[in-house]
């Protein structure tokens, strides 16, 4: 009923009566004040006027499972969300969920991490309060193999969602960063449980630096947030929701086609790697070309100095700029 209170005061303009929230939810004006109280706890400024109502007039950027769920627009991407202050990982949590009965487009949000981890087992930095750190289970039926490409998909969402929260100019570094000023700004990691041809789950885990003022000096070349690009401060939850919203759209594009054909344009216009020098680490060697984009089915084009073209595989290889990260 929280949720559903919250959902309500938020959309309305003016006062809503505790008489018609007491109808809608059939349930006492006493237990209607006991939710507002709660809300009022967690940081909620809401006032409540005699024979008007109650009328929300400011929300904590809090990452609660009620405040999340109020704010979505979506039909099943993250309409339900399970919320932790502090965690080891959302993708661990969002397995273990996997192996049970987990819904479909469930999402685990967490205001730290204690053992946060990005691609090929990397520390990812989790400290509380000001970043995202998500993860949500799908149980999508297409082969194992195309499951990589949802990665793809997170990303091209991921940007779309924070272009149109932040007005920032990111880009994607494929196949999963996120780059603003050629700095990272958000990392991705897919997950999967599968057999030959059948998929259990996925689980995608999305870090994003949105209200950091500064970074440890070891990364602070190579990363940064949006407040730091911007100078402005960003309510996370209208993030997470805007995310879920692009995500859903997109996934359910990916969905009919299987592959990357509804995206690749969009994907190809934010790619910041395309049409520049880029150094191609494969295990045992590595060579320079210049990223043409990616293919339907996610591998980057790169043509090499003798103007072959290859194709590179994620998870197998890295791509940098030939001078530095992006």
């Amino acid at each position: 009923m929280k949720t559903e209170i919250l959902e309500i005061l938020r959309n309305s303009e003016g006062y809503v009566s505790g008489q018609q929230l007491c109808e809608k939810f059939q349930v006492s004006r006493t237990a209607v004040w006991k939710v507002i109280e709660q809300l009022k706890e967690e940081g909620y400024q809401i006032e409540a006027i005699r024979n008007k109502g109650y009328h929300l007039k400011e929300s904590p950027d809090i990452l609660s499972s009620a405040n999340l769920e109020s704010m979505m627009r979506t039909a099943w991407a993250g309409r339900s969300v399970l919320s932790f202050d502090t965690v080891d990982s959302t993708n661990i949590q969002a397995k273990k969920l996997g192996e049970k009965d987990g819904a479909h487009g469930l999402l685990v949000v967490a205001e730290s991490q204690t053992a946060g981890k990005g691609r090929r087992g990397r520390n990812w930095q989790s400290p509380p309060g000001n970043s995202i750190y998500m993860s949500i289970l799908l149980r999508p039926r297409i082969a194992p193999n195309k499951a990589p490409m949802l990665t793809l998909v997170m990303a091209q969402s991921a940007a779309e969602a924070v272009r149109e929260v932040a007005g920032a100019d990111v880009g994607i570094k494929w196949p999963n960063d996120l780059v603003l000023n050629k700095k990272k700004v958000c990392g991705i990691l897919t997950e999967m449980s599968a057999e030959v041809d059948y998929i259990h789950y996925v689980v995608i885990g999305i870090g994003i630096n949105v209200n950091e003022e500064s970074f440890p000096e070891e990364i602070s070349r190579t990363a940064t947030s949006l407040r730091i690009e911007s100078g402005r401060k960003y309510r996370r939850a209208e993030l997470i929701a805007a995310l879920m919203q692009r995500f859903e759209e997109n996934y359910e594009m990916f969905m009919r086609t299987e592959d990357l054909s509804g995206i690749r344009q969009s994907y190809n216009s934010l790619l910041v790697n395309r049409g520049c020098g880029v150094r191609v680490l494969e295990p045992g060697k590595e060579y320079d070309g210049r990223a043409l984009g990616i293919r339907d089915t996610g591998e980057l084009l790169v043509q090499k100095p003798d103007g072959t073209v290859a194709e590179v595989y994620a998870g197998e290889v890295s791509v940098r700029g030939i001078y530095g990260y992006v």
